[in-house]
C-alpha cells in the first residue's frame, strides 16, 4: 500500500468535501446549544431535508427551489420541537429522539408514494447543486486540485463559520442570546425575551439543518438513500460538544469527521476490511465526546475550586 497515494493533496479537499453535511450540523446544533437547548434532532431534519430536496429537484428541475423547500422542511421540523419543548416543557433529548424516529418513517414513506421505489433513488432528471469551476486555476495543478470545482454548499458552509461566529461573539443579539443560555432568569430580569429568543435559533437551527440534508442528497450525492444521513446529524452534535459550542472549534471537529470518512474510503480501495471502515466515524464520535466530556468535567471542576478559594478568602 502507497501511503503517499492515500495521503495526497486531494484528500484536502475531500476532507472538506465529506466534512460539509456535518459542519452544517454542527452550526445548526451549536447556534441552539448557545440558547441551552442540546438539539440532537438535526438528524431527523437533515434526513426530512435530503428527501424534499430530491423530490423538489426531480419534480420542477431546479436546484434553487429544492434547497428553498429543505429549508422550510427544516425549519418546520425545528419548530415543532420548539413548540414541544418551550411552549409545553417536554424534554428536548426526547423530542429530538421522537423527531429523528419520525423522519426514519416518513422518508421511508416518501421514497415509495412519492418516488414510486424503495431503498434509493437515483435519476438523471435530479438538478444537482452546481459546483464552481474557475479556468485560471487549471494552469497551477495544486491550485486546481485545492480549489477548483467546490460546489456552492461547500464554500457557504466556511463563509457561515465565521458569519455564525462574529453574530455570536460581536454582536449585541449573541450576547443576549449566549445570557439567556447561561443565566435565562437574569436576561429575562434585564428585559430579554427568553422564549422568543429560544424560538428564533430553533428556527436557525432548522435552516442549518435544511441546508444540510439538502447539500446530503444533491450536493454531496445526488440520490436518496433511506436513512442516507447515516448518523451524519449526531456527529454535527458531538463536532459542537468538541468545539464547546464555538462554530470555529466545531468545524475543527467536523473537519476531523470529515478526514477520517476520508481516509476511510481511501483504505477500503486497498482492501481494508468494509466493516473496519464503516465503523471508523462512529468510534471517532465517541472518542470526541469522551474528550469533550473531560474537558467539560475539568472546567466545572475548576470553577468550584475557585468558588470555594473565594468564599474562604471572604
Amino acid at each position: 500500500m502507497d501511503i503517499l497515494s492515500i495521503f495526497d493533496l486531494s484528500l484536502v479537499y475531500a476532507t472538506i468535501r465529506a466534512s460539509t453535511p456535518i459542519l452544517f450540523a454542527a452550526l445548526a446544533a451549536t447556534i441552539t446549544q448557545q440558547g441551552n437547548i442540546t438539539n440532537i434532532g438535526t438528524e431527523g431534519i437533515m434526513l426530512m431535508s435530503a428527501f424534499m430536496a430530491v423530490w423538489v429537484s426531480v419534480s420542477t428541475g431546479s436546484w434553487v427551489l429544492a434547497i428553498l423547500v429543505s429549508v422550510i422542511a427544516g425549519v418546520a421540523t425545528a419548530m415543532i420541537m420548539a413548540v414541544a419543548h418551550i411552549k409545553y416543557d417536554a424534554d428536548i433529548t426526547a423530542i429530538g429522539v421522537g423527531v429523528n424516529t419520525l423522519a426514519l418513517a416518513a422518508t421511508k414513506f416518501g421514497i415509495q408514494q412519492f418516488l414510486g421505489t424503495t431503498g434509493s433513488f437515483t435519476s438523471p432528471d435530479i438538478k444537482a447543486i452546481p459546483r464552481i469551476h474557475i479556468p485560471f486555476l487549471e494552469k497551477s495543478e495544486v491550485l486546481n486540485v485545492l480549489f477548483n470545482n467546490w460546489s456552492l454548499m461547500e464554500i457557504l458552509g466556511i463563509v457561515s463559520v465565521f458569519v455564525l461566529y462574529f453574530i455570536l461573539y460581536r454582536t449585541v443579539w449573541g450576547l443576549r442570546l449566549r445570557s439567556v443560555g447561561r443565566f435565562p432568569l437574569a436576561a429575562e430580569t434585564a428585559g430579554i425575551k427568553v422564549n422568543q429568543m429560544k424560538y428564533s435559533v430553533m428556527a436557525i437551527s432548522g435552516i442549518f439543518g435544511g441546508i444540510a440534508g439538502a447539500h446530503l442528497s444533491i450536493g454531496y450525492s445526488q440520490m436518496f438513500i433511506e436513512n442516507m444521513t447515516n448518523g451524519r446529524g449526531f456527529m454535527g452534535v458531538a463536532a459542537m460538544f468538541f468545539g464547546g459550542a464555538n462554530p470555529l472549534l466545531a468545524w475543527v471537529g467536523a473537519l476531523l469527521f470529515g478526514f477520517v470518512d476520508s481516509v476511510g474510503g481511501r483504505l477500503q480501495a486497498y482492501g481494508w476490511p468494509s466493516q473496519f471502515v464503516l465503523m471508523l466515524p462512529y468510534v471517532i464520535t465517541v472518542a470526541v465526546l469522551s474528550i469533550s466530556l473531560y474537558q467539560k468535567k475539568r472546567k466545572d471542576a475548576k470553577s468550584k475550586s475557585s468558588l470555594s478559594l473565594s468564599k474562604a478568602e471572604n
